[in-house]
């Protein structure tokens, strides 16, 4: 009873939390959609890309995801999709919304989606990222979007985003209804919860696997659960431009500040590392028999990770990396220059493919 209770007290504070974001969106009055990203839909107008929000169910989770239809989109027409995967800690109205925003205006119908655990995404605890699950929401949309009035169920393509670029690529491995896969910023997570940034924490891998170990202890005890703390929201700008890497640094500034949202956190469950340290995108990645593009920026300190894919994506003929000259991970999320170019390399590389 006392491990049902402390359950029950985790969920309901959780829930009060989540009550409390929903109110703090509202109070944001920004967007009618909660949209933060530059250039947003403000509403739905006839003969213009057009925002749907959707829900659907998924091996038990509620799932809830924005559909962007085409200019003068007509069911009875025939439509290529895209599925949009987010960044780890991001959410479906942030860069995943952009990039399903600017596909939409080329002619697609996309699916911009809040993975499971997050967003408003049902899944407890909140937070959790694991590995397989974020694969599994993937092709939950694909599976979603291919029943969408007007779309091509064999015209899917897929493009992820930071993490959801490594958990794309884990996808579209045995997943061939992706007919064309697009990554920006690719964040193998798993390697990096395991390796630390750019390997820096290699000499704590048995330490922190140590940790995970002891919060899923806890948690199957007594219900509480742990977390790998996000950063403090009031970080004055002397202290984030203290951070050395550039990904972590702009980060602060993009998800705390510039387009900070309510539902996107950088926290997560620490009993999560034990599905995360052993997952690397890049295993077996001879397996992507599509085509295949990896954007990264030239001036991103993510873009070995980029690099890596890459050479091991072997099973594939048909794969380019586009290097966006002076870009970083994040400013290729929102600097109108490199989203730009970055949306033109992905009209020619889906105009192609799909």
């Amino acid at each position: 009873m006392q491990f049902k209770t402390r359950l029950f007290a985790v969920a309901l504070g959780f829930s009060l939390a989540l009550s409390g974001m929903t109110v703090e969106a509202a109070q944001m009055g920004q967007n009618p959609f909660g949209l933060v990203y530059d250039g947003a839909i403000t509403q739905n107008v006839v003969g213009q890309v057009n925002i749907h929000r959707v829900k659907y169910e998924n091996k038990g989770f509620t799932l809830v995801a924005n559909v962007y239809t085409p200019k003068d989109y007509d069911p009875q027409r025939k439509y290529k999709a895209i599925v949009v995967a987010h960044p780890n800690g991001g959410v479906k109205e942030q860069v995943a919304g952009l990039y399903a925003q600017n596909l939409a205006n080329l002619g697609y119908i996309t699916i911009a989606f809040d993975a499971a655990y997050q967003g408003e995404s049902s899944g407890m605890p909140r937070n959790t990222d694991v590995p397989a699950s974020r694969i599994e929401d993937i092709r939950a949309a694909a599976s979603f979007i291919q029943r969408y009035p007007g779309v091509l169920p064999d015209k899917i393509g897929l493009l992820g985003i930071c993490g959801g670029g490594g958990y794309a690529l884990a996808a579209a491995k045995t997943d061939k209804r992706f007919k064309a896969v697009a990554t920006i910023a690719m964040f193998n997570s798993g390697k990096v919860r395991r390796n630390g940034y750019m390997d820096s924490a290699l000499d704590t891998m048995d330490e922190r696997m140590a940790e995970a170990s002891a919060a899923k202890q806890a948690e199957a005890l007594t219900g509480q659960v742990e977390y790998v703390p996000a950063p403090d929201p009031n970080m004055s700008t002397a202290e984030i431009d203290k951070i050395s890497t550039d990904l972590y640094r702009e980060g602060m500034y993009y998800y705390l500040k510039d387009y900070a949202h309510p539902y996107a956190t950088f926290a997560y469950t620490k009993a999560s590392l034990l599905d995360l340290m052993m997952f690397d995108a890049t295993d077996h990645l001879e397996l992507i028999n599509q085509p295949l593009l990896l954007i990264t920026g030239s001036k991103a300190d993510s873009k070995y990770m980029s690099d890596e894919a890459f050479l091991k994506a072997t099973g594939t003929n048909n794969k380019e990396e586009f290097v966006v000259d002076g870009a970083t991970h994040i400013k290729m999320y929102y600097v109108p220059e490199y989203v730009s170019k970055i949306t033109d390399k992905l009209e020619l590389f889906f105009g192609k493919n799909l």
